[in-house]
């Protein structure tokens, strides 16, 4: 049995199923299908504005994201290097305590005895010092009010709002204050 070619399948199938693109388009139909692409592409243009619409709240979503993400790795830096600042702060008032010991120990005092506490005074503060605790140099710097509380003030030839004596030494907890000096200013006055 012999195939026909492909053209010759095509040119028969043609006969068999006549198409309308030859044929002319009538005014009622075209009147139809102007509708009909009129409401198609309306159609596209409201699908086109709601995927714009879902792409702008999927950006806000993603940018509020990243901002929670930074804000919780930032809080939980500053947990760890602040948590604990209630905590160096009552320490603090124990060391004072220690210091005062050690500045009024009564003569006669056993100096073995001296010697070790300023030994574990001095561990202490290295403790603290690794923890980020550090002393906030006060004696002949000019007054701060960010990192010195002013108690009173005396006559010295030291230029005015220079810090003179010290009541209360203050201290640093990773840069954050965490206790204010306690301080006597110069009036600037001999």
């Amino acid at each position: 049995m012999i195939e026909p070619s492909s053209t010759a399948r095509d040119e028969a199938s043609k006969s068999e199923h006549p198409t309308t693109e030859n044929q002319p388009i009538s005014p009622s139909h075209e009147g139809a299908s102007a509708a009909v692409v009129e409401d198609l592409q309306k159609k596209i243009q409201d699908l086109e504005s709601q995927v714009k619409e879902k792409e702008s709240k999927f950006l806000y979503l993603y940018a509020d994201f990243e901002n929670f993400k930074k804000r919780t790795v930032k809080e939980r830096s500053d947990l760890i290097k602040f948590g604990w600042e209630s905590v160096a702060r009552d320490l603090l008032q124990t060391m004072d305590n220690l210091e005062r010991a050690l500045a009024h120990t009564p003569e006669g005092t056993d100096q073995n005895l001296v010697n070790g506490l300023k030994m574990v005074l001095d561990e202490f503060k290295t403790t603290l010092k690794k923890q980020g605790v550090l002393e906030i140099q006060s004696l002949n710097q000019a007054f701060d009010p960010n990192f010195h509380e002013a108690i009173g003030q005396e006559s010295n030839p030291a230029a005015a709002g220079t810090i003179i004596k010290e009541h209360l030494r203050g201290y640093t907890l990773h840069g954050r204050l965490l206790r204010a000096s306690r301080v006597i200013l110069s009036s600037g006055q001999s």
